[in-house]
């Protein structure tokens, strides 16, 4: 009797022990479209640019991690953005997975994956069949990654640079950490892989460049994955404000400054990325990412933007539309078709603790003030609703030693503004003539109270 309460013992410690054991796996597969059968239009600023060459691959990046009790994927694709519509055609493909996460990193210089930089505003830029060969792709990634599984340990470290980004909107409020997660074999110490994540638009190539490209996060990937020997999956993070390269300073070895438009520039600035993830890695601590916990909410999020809702009527964006009745979280969502009535788009906001690390995944690009509770206060006389409530900001909600925050998260939604930071009727804010940028490619004014408070509110459920 005792020996058969030691083997009881011993299997339940073995099986508690194996659940415990962080596992990880690292694939890409290229998504490049296909120039010369159709036009690529290129995503991210005017309409009708279309493609002429391939000057670097589009890739998508996988990473699956187990803590032997499930799996979580992640994918990063070097696009503008992908649609709810479309991460759950490639969750659909996925079974067996705790969560799928699908990102973009928010390239201005790959094919338009959401129909909006067409050749006129009547026609979307949208190539039903690219679309399916980069869901196959992701698809592809996950599948590979997860067949490679091997045991991990983590280190998890940060670095600041606020001198590699620039805020071209007041105020000026900057997220310029750097998270790098690197996967090191246990038994050798050999590394595995690194996530990076980092806040940044990839548009250095700016709107008048018509190669496909990467723009510096694939020089920024090969950089690293060279220095580091081992694979690597970029994130991007909090984005809006605007946070950019353009008009920022970068010069070469030799002091020159590199001028916006060009690969020198996207290549010089790839590499400033990957001395950033040196200097994190370089004070990097050990970090336990296991267990898994998991949680997401389906949300509703009003379209008040009317070039939106005229997009959707013409059929230039392509995705489901819902009734509007004032509730983020209904218990039913419920397809419209009748524009002229209050409809919205249906989102989700994903939240991770992975043991020490937490990750906040935002369907869209937020501004920084919501992510590090840096909401302007007072509020500027000119602003359209200066009596609007802050909201509350992301980061403070998470309490882990570690966190992240993955932006374009399973959606693109555009901008995230805080509401009391909203200007579009004059008198405009800072004494400035016209309005800042942002509002017209943002679904409305309440984005981003909806997303904060759902986010919150995720995370203490």
């Amino acid at each position: 009797m005792k020996l058969i309460a030691c083997l009881f013992v011993l299997a339940i410690t073995s099986l508690l022990n194996a659940a415990d054991t962080l596992s990880v796996g690292f694939a890409e597969v290229d998504v490049t479209p296909v120039i010369g059968k159709t036009p690529v239009y290129l995503a991210g600023f005017g309409q009708g640019r279309i493609a002429t060459r391939v000057h670097d691959p589009l890739m998508a990046r996988a990473v699956v991690l187990g803590d032997g009790r499930g799996k979580i994927a992640i994918v990063s694709v070097d696009v503008v953005g992908v649609f709810l519509t479309s991460v759950e055609r490639i969750r659909s493909e996925l079974p067996g997975f705790q969560y799928v996460l699908v990102s973009a990193t928010h390239n201005h210089e790959g094919p338009d994956t959401l129909g909006l930089w067409g050749p006129n505003p009547l026609v979307p830029g949208l190539d039903a069949d690219y679309l399916a060969k980069l869901e196959a792709g992701c698809v592809a990634a996950v599948k590979q990654a997860s067949a490679s599984l091997k045991p991990a340990v983590v280190k998890i470290g940060t670095a600041k640079a606020p001198e590699l980004i620039r805020d071209n909107r007041l105020p000026e409020v900057k997220h310029d950490d750097l998270v790098a997660i690197e996967f090191l074999d246990p038994k050798t110490d050999a590394a595995l892989g690194t996530i990076v994540q980092w806040n940044c638009h990839p548009e250095v190539l700016d709107s008048k460049n018509t190669e496909i490209t990467a723009d510096f996060v694939g020089y920024a990937v090969r950089k690293i994955r060279e220095r580091r020997k081992a694979p690597v999956v970029y994130l991007t993070g909090t984005v809006g404000g605007l946070m950019t390269t353009l008009r920022l300073k970068v010069t070469d070895a030799a002091g020159k400054e590199l001028s916006d438009g060009t690969f020198e520039k996207a290549e010089r600035y790839g590499e400033m990325l990957a001395e950033l993830a040196d200097r994190a890695l370089a004070s990097a601590v050990p970090a336990t990412l296991t267990p898994f916990t998991v949680k997401t909410q389906r949300v509703l999020l009003p379209i008040d933007n009317n070039l939106y809702r005229l997009a959707w009527k013409l059929g230039t964006l392509r995705r489901p539309i819902f009734r509007w009745d004032g509730e983020p979280t209904p218990r039913d969502f419920v397809e419209s078709i009748d524009i002229a009535k209050p409809v919205a788009v249906r989102s989700e906001v994903g939240y991770l603790k992975l043991g020490e690390l937490e990750v906040a995944v935002i369907p869209g690009e937020i501004y920084p003030e919501l992510v590090l509770d840096r909401v302007q206060n007072p509020v500027d006389p000119g602003a359209d609703y200066p009596m609007a409530a802050i909201e509350p900001a992301i980061y403070p909600a998470m309490k882990a030693k570690h966190r992240i925050l993955i932006g374009l998260g399973n959606d693109e939604l555009g901008y995230i503004l805080p509401k009391r930071q909203w200007d579009e009727k004059p008198p405009y804010c800072y004494g400035l003539k016209k309005a800042q940028y942002g509002e017209e490619n943002s679904l409305g004014p309440e984005t981003g109270p909806i997303l904060c408070k759902v986010f919150r509110d995720l995370v203490n459920r």
